[in-house]
Order: C-alpha cells, then structure tokens, then sequence
C-alpha cells in the first residue's frame, strides 16, 4: 500500500461540515498529485456511489468510495475531523473519514489491498491510533501498516481477502464432511454458518460485512466462513463446507452470484451493513431459524418469503420501496420485447422497402412463393416481421411477471398477454395482464403447502391456478375497460396535428434524452413502438416512432461532434469514446452518451435534453414518418420526408454541441488541476497518461 497513501494524502484537522465538502478536501489532495484528473468527474461518481447507499459506519467512521475513470491509480486519502462529518451512520456523525479512488477496471491485486484496509477498521485499536495519530507521515505509515500492527484478528489481513475463508473451510469440511449434528464419537461440534457478503462497489462494505461476521462467530463460539463477492472476483466456498452449514448468512446490496447454492437451509437474507452493525444479531437469527426448522425453498420452488428471490430482487438493492420495484418489474418486460419489436419492425420495414406498401395485402407465403420474384421476398420478409410483433405484447406481460415472481409467472403472464391481444386491449392491457399475473403467482406462494405437495406447485398448481384467476380478470372483469381505453388512446395520437403534434414531438424528445436508455428513455421508445406494432399503423403513429428515433440519436452524435470541434474540453478517455459515439449515435443506440453524461452530468444531460426536443418537435413539424421501430440513418430510406428528418438531427445535434461546449467553457478550473504536467500545458481537463476506460460495473 505505500503507493497508495503518503503524508500529502492526510489531512489531520479536516474542516469540511458536510460529506461532500469532506469529500472534495479530500479529493482536491488526488488532483494535486495527479491521482485524478477530473475533480467534478470523480466527485460524480462519488456522489452516485453515496446514492446507493450511505457510506458511515457506526464507530466514527466514513468510508466514501467508488471507482471511476477519472482516477489513474489507486489512491487512499484519509482526513480526520474534530467536529464529524454526517455519513449517515446510526451512531453519528463520523471522525476518521477515507475516501478510496479505485480506476475503472482495477487490477486484483489494488483492490485487494483495499479491502484488506476495509477489514482493519473494524479492529478498535487501530481506528484508536488513527485518532492519536500525532502528524500526517505518522497516520500515511499507520495505514501503510509501516508501524507496529495493532494488536486483534484484523492484522492478520495481508494475504488475499477472497482466499481467508479457505483454510475455514477446508477444516470444516474436513471436520465433518455433509454432517449437521454431532461428529461420531466425538463431542458436539460449534455451530457452522457460512456467507456472502457483496457491495455495489465491491471495495469496502463487503471486506468489511466479512470481518465483522468472522469477529462475532469467534466470540460467540460459532464456525463462520466467508464468501467476499468484491471487485476482485470471489473464490467460490467449497460445496462440502455449504453441505456442512447449518445456517447461511446473506449480507449484500447487489444481487448474489449461484445464491442458489444455499437452497434448503436456514437463510438471514439482509442488506451488507446490518453485517457491519449488528453480526451478533444475525448470527443469533439465524441460529433461531435452524432451531425451528425453518429453512429456504429449493430454487425450482423459490416461495416468496422463503428466503428465495425474484430476478428484480436479486438485481435490486436491499430495501428498495414500492416504486421502485414496479419500475423495475416494468423495464423486465420492456427490455425482453424489444429485441421482439427490433427484429419484426426491421422485418415488415424491408417488407415495404422491397415489395411497396401493398405488401401487406399479400397471400401467404405458404401459398404462394416464387423464389425469383422480389414481391415474394417482400411478402416472406413481412410476414415473418408480422409473426414477431405478434409476440409483443404476451412477451410484455410475461415478463413482467417474471421479475415479479419468477418463473412461475412466466404462465399467466404469457397467457394474460395472448387474452390481451384477443380483446384488442393492446399494451395496457399487456401492462395489466403482467402485473395481475405477478401478484397472483405471489398471493398463491404465500400460502401454506404441505411438504408433500411441495413438488408439484410450480408444476402443475400454480400454472393451473394462475392462469384460470388471470384469464377470468382479463375476458370479464378488467379487459374491456382496458380495451376501451386503449382504442381512445389510439384515436387521440391519430387526431394530433399542428402545434399539438409539435409539443408531443418536444416532450417526446426530451423524454428520450433524460436518462440515455433509462426508464424514463425506455417509455417514450415503447410508447411509440406501441403505435406501430401493427400491420396497418396510422400515420400519426409513424409520425411518434420518427420523433422518438431522431431524438435518441441526438446525444451520441453531439458528444461525437463536440469532442471533434472542442477537444481540449475533454480528456482522452472521452475523446477516445467520441469516436465510436459516431457510431452508436448514427446507430441509434442513446447509450453512446452515457459515458460524458457519467462524467458531467449537470451539463451533458440539460444539453441533450434541449437537442432532442428541439430534433422531436422538428421532426413532427416536417411530418417525417418511419415504420420501422430501429436502425437509425441506416433505414433512412424507409422515412417518410428523409431530407427533412436529417435537417432535424443535424439541427438538435448542433444545438446540444453548442450547449455542451458553451458549459464546459463556463466551468471554473479545477483546484490543483492548472499544475503543469508532463507537457507544461495547464489544461484543467488535460488527460493524465494512464486513466482507465470506463468498464461495466
């Protein structure tokens, strides 16, 4: 760690009265060594890991962390502060505050490092001697573990975190290979319980959640093996010691990796900083539960309240609300059909490129095909198209109850979905359909089953019983309001014209710019490909489906074209995503701008916003109408008014250029950035030799 963090990375009498002021002190100390070489940037993305989940532990201590582009090496910054600083722990404010800086795509071995400093701070008297640490080179070396190791478990940390649960487990299961009693002959042996512990970032809180667990077992005479599913990968606990667990303790705020391998014990399933807090109090839950017997379903089953989770769950953060979840249940069903409504729109779209817009009044293809005729190539390739979008809206419900409920929604979501396209209920009856078929699937699985009919629940009961209650409430109870709804839906977009068109097109444009792939992106792109997910679709409908593409092209192409006209106003990481944002834009794949709105969002986000409802209005004004759901310029020929609808791009790209660039012109350079670097530019944004590309979480 001696790279890591030296005196000019502490600061003793840290001032800051909030954690993000604290966290700037801190961060302006990188900046100065060239550790980061963009402040607002990787403040960002500290602030984004802080939204997550708060970063303060109880004992005084404030653990703000993240990984970023913007950092070029590991880098420790350890400030401590007299009056606290409020990290949202339970106990208070915190004193020892550590802002960890880890690159994109860290090698193992940093982050390892890292999270051997994580499992120190639960040790008492090292956090003591940081607290009477008397200058900064005193408190660098304590850190650096340069000073004596203060006594306690925690010191022993130096070796691979992800690897100190093997010599535990080969013992235990070695000691007693599947038993869950008393070894044979001998006396009765300790309590066995093994978890997993995992953050978002993987850095702190999960080495931490490990520690404190490990600490609590030896205290409390009980066998605890740890899984640290970190940054670093994880080193997979050896099946003979699961089958020798008597209870699992799961501590995480991001989904479990293989969480079914702990099927069918005694299961704690909480968030990682419960793991932190109170790791006596998990453990003595846990042990309650192997007491009464009370174990988690076998994954086929997966029982709601079992201990087993759905796929939001197991995507989503501990404790998320309500709101939160249904968004989440929604974007399942919409990210399963859209490759649905890609494939059959591109279809049915070269369809009418080949064969002309009569293409759809063409006889089967099944009865008439002649391999030499184009007509008989447009019709195959339309219907095809026609069968695909056929699956949308039971692909829609079905999935929707799927992150509702697993696999067993799958059934009445796929069913509900069919009956609403019977009824003519279209999308909101697709919304419904999934929605009901997940609660219901839920309220079935809450009831209580005979162990002996376990097996055949998510066989043949559930399906049976979920499907009937579902088509009842969609044939005679919700599905003709639901239809009527949306048929006035349809007859209002098909009525549009003039300024209301125009304002329609804007706040479709700022809809698809918001949040680039988002939720908020993904219900303008569906409410729009609802209007053309038909073989016959109005023009209004055309209409939306070319605002809502054009509009999402808009932030690739302007990032593209301002890292071209205005390099120096981004670093090499961007402008080296600026490249292939012409292609992603070009594409019409939002995403391209992700990256610079990671970066800066205060500007980038407002630009785009403002560039794509100024593209979404133009495009409704000049009538440009597309019945292909994808593609970007590449089905350009497919548009009504082409000539026109590219004058609408290119006017919201230069307008989100301008703005981009006027912005970051405005933006006051960055404390400790004007030193001269290696070139003696003084460029605030200039790039420092070695930052990361960005990499996925």
């Amino acid at each position: 760690m001696s790279d890591m963090i030296t005196a000019d990375l502490v600061d003793l009498d840290l001032s800051a009265d909030t954690k993000e002021a604290a966290a700037r002190a801190l961060a302006e100390r990188m900046v100065a060594l060239g550790r980061v070489t963009d402040l607002e940037g990787f403040l960002a993305d500290v602030a984004a890991r802080e939204a997550q989940m708060p970063t303060g532990l109880d004992g005084g201590i404030g653990i703000p962390h993240c990984r970023s582009e913007h950092v070029t090496e590991p880098t420790l910054a350890f400030g401590r502060s007299a009056a606290g600083v409020d990290f949202g722990a339970a106990d208070g404010p915190a004193d020892l505050i550590f802002l960890i800086a880890a690159p994109a795509g860290a090698d193992d071995a940093h982050l390892t490092i890292l999270s051997s400093l994580a499992r120190q701070l639960m040790n008492a008297e090292f956090t003591a001697a940081l607290r009477s640490a008397g200058d900064a080179a005193a408190a660098a070396a304590l850190i650096r573990g340069e000073e004596p190791a203060p006594a306690g478990d925690a010191a022993e940390e130096t070796g691979d975190t992800a690897d100190t649960g093997a010599v535990s487990a080969a013992a235990s299961a070695e000691t007693a290979p599947g038993s869950t009693g008393q070894d044979s002959g001998g006396p009765a042996r300790p309590f066995r319980i093994v978890a997993v512990t995992s953050c978002p970032t993987g850095i702190a809180h999960t080495y931490m959640a490990a520690e404190s667990l490990e600490n609590a077992g030896r205290e409390e005479g009980v066998e605890v093996v740890v899984e640290t599913q970190g940054s670093a990968g994880f080193t997979r606990l050896d099946p003979a010691v699961i089958a020798a667990a008597d209870g699992v303790i799961l501590a995480h705020d991001v989904a479990v990796r293989e969480k079914d391998r702990f099927a069918g014990k005694p299961t704690v399933d909480t968030g990682v900083k419960a793991a932190i807090n109170r790791p006596g109090e998990l453990i003595g839950e846990v042990r309650d539960k192997a007491a009464r017997g009370e174990v988690t379903a076998a994954a086929a089953d997966g029982p709601a309240g079992s201990g087993g989770a759905t796929p939001v769950e197991r995507g989503g953060e501990s404790g998320e609300g309500y709101g939160a979840k249904l968004r989440k249940w929604l974007m399942s069903g919409v990210s399963y059909m859209v490759p649905f409504v890609a494939a059959g729109g591109l279809l049915i779209a070269l369809g009418f490129a080949i064969g002309g817009y009569e293409i759809n009044k063409a006889p089967s293809v099944m009865d008439h095909f002649v391999w030499t005729q184009a007509d008989s190539w447009a019709a195959l390739l339309f219907q095809i198209g026609g069968v695909a979008f056929a699956f949308l809206v039971p692909v829609l419900a079905g999935y929707i109850a799927y992150g509702m409920a697993d696999r067993p929604g799958l059934v009445p979501g796929f069913v509900g979905g069919s009956i609403a396209l019977t009824i003519n209920a279209g999308f909101l009856g697709g919304l419904a359909a999934g929605l009901i078929s997940g609660a219901v699937v839920l309220a079935i699985q809450r009831v209580p089953i005979p162990k002996a009919l376990r097996g055949i629940m998510p066989v043949v009961v559930i399906p049976l019983v979920s499907a009937a209650v579902v088509g009842f409430l969609m044939f005679v109870v919700i599905g003709k309001p639901i239809a009527s709804a949306q048929e006035g839906m349809t007859d209002w977009l098909n009525g549009l014209s003039g300024a209301n068109a125009v304002l329609l097109g804007a706040l479709l444009g700022l809809m698809m710019c918001f949040d680039l792939g988002g939720p908020v992106n993904k219900v303008a792109y569906t409410f729009a490909t609802a209007g053309i997910a038909v073989a016959s679709p109005s023009d209004s409908a055309m209409k939306i489906m070319a605002a809502v593409m054009a509009a999402g092209m808009v932030p690739p192409l302007a990032m593209a074209l301002a890292t071209t006209v205005r390099g120096r106003l981004f670093n090499a990481a961007e402008r080296e995503n600026g490249k292939a944002a012409w292609v992603l834009g070009a594409s019409f794949i939002s995403e391209g701008a992700i990256p610079f709105a990671a970066a800066d969002p205060l500007r980038v986000i407002p630009s785009s916003m403002v560039g794509g409802a100024v593209t979404g209005a133009l495009s409704m004004a000049f009538g440009a109408t597309l019945r292909a759901p994808h593609g970007g310029i590449f089905v350009v020929p497919l548009i009504g008014n082409p000539l026109l609808y590219l004058v609408a791009i290119a006017a919201g790209v230069c307008v989100t250029t301008a703005l981009v660039i006027v912005l970051k012109r405005l933006r006051k350079p960055v404390t400790g950035t004007s030193a001269q670097g290696p070139g003696g530019g003084t460029d605030p944004s200039a790039p420092t030799p070695g930052a990361k590309q960005p990499v996925a979480a």
